[in-house]
């Protein structure tokens, strides 16, 4: 379990899915071929479309979806654990989405799936998103053993509530992946130093495949893709541009600053202890 290599894949998708899984496919080859051993996709990989109808057109059942079929086959085929940063599926008698992160093993068995828990309902920059409403919040934080490393799974938005992120580590999360789609004016503020902050406050890696540019429709994303260490360093980072961004996670590594630092058992229970006087 010592040294595990992983990489982040950074896209620029579009609406069409073919293409998008086109391009995917080739990222994932590329990855395999480095030695990676887990490989991360950004958030809506498969489509980043903006109407709403076309959204509900090509989300699928978790039992039927052919962009999860692929995920599993490209896995088995390449020897590589994958998550696919997230994925629209349908509920049975819903009328709402579900935003979908799903971890396959080398071999292409499903190990976990999580769905994405905080919502983006927010105004940025005269641009207004609400995510709910097309989408149903997860409730479950979802975490998975890869190749004998803990993986706590949480999707963009989530990167804001740190409760999250240390709910997995007291329960002895190792990684901690954050596919997205960050805007171009919150990523800037905000992108490095949440993922920083993950990091160092948790002593574990972090994985943060983005997606990047322009999309149909306009929108825009902030790209910026990194593998974090416990530590807080930068491992690997891409600004813009498709890539592949590959890292070394060392088991040693991260035990050695959670012995040097043991913050994770300084942890105190404060909810409900505030003093107003």
């Amino acid at each position: 379990m010592d040294t595990l290599r992983v990489a982040c894949i950074q896209m620029n998708s579009t609406d069409q899915v073919a293409v998008n899984l086109l391009r995917a496919g080739e990222l994932l080859e590329r990855a395999a071929g480095q030695g990676a051993r887990l490989t991360l996709l950004p958030e809506n990989f498969a489509f980043m479309g903006i109407d709403d109808a076309a959204k509900h057109r090509v989300a699928e059942s978790e039992k039927d979806s052919h962009v999860l079929a692929f995920l599993a086959e490209h896995a088995a085929k390449l020897g590589m654990a994958v998550i696919g940063g997230s994925v629209l599926l349908r509920e049975e008698g819903g009328d709402k989405l579900r935003n979908t992160s799903v971890a396959f093993s080398r071999s292409g068995e499903r190990l976990a799936a999580y769905d994405k828990m905080h919502l983006f309902d927010a105004d940025v920059s005269g641009e207004a998103y609400r995510e709910s409403d097309l989408i149903r919040a997860g409730d479950t934080p979802k975490m998975t053993n890869i190749e004998g490393w803990n993986v706590g799974m949480s999707i963009c938005y989530d990167l804001r509530f740190p409760e999250l992120y240390q709910h997995y580590s007291a329960q002895g999360c190792h990684v901690l992946t954050v596919p997205s789609a960050f805007t171009v004016p919150t990523g800037k503020a905000h992108w490095k130093p949440l993922l920083r902050a993950r990091a160092i406050e948790n002593q574990c890696y972090v994985l943060a495949a983005g997606q990047w540019g322009t999309h149909p429709g306009g929108r825009r994303t902030w790209g910026h893709s990194m593998i974090v260490s416990p530590w807080g360093e930068v491992l690997e980072s891409k600004k813009e541009g498709d890539a592949v961004l590959i890292a070394d996670m060392s088991c040693s590594v991260l035990e050695s600053i959670r012995h040097q630092f043991p913050v994770l058992s300084h942890r105190r229970d404060i909810e409900g202890q505030v003093s107003k006087e």
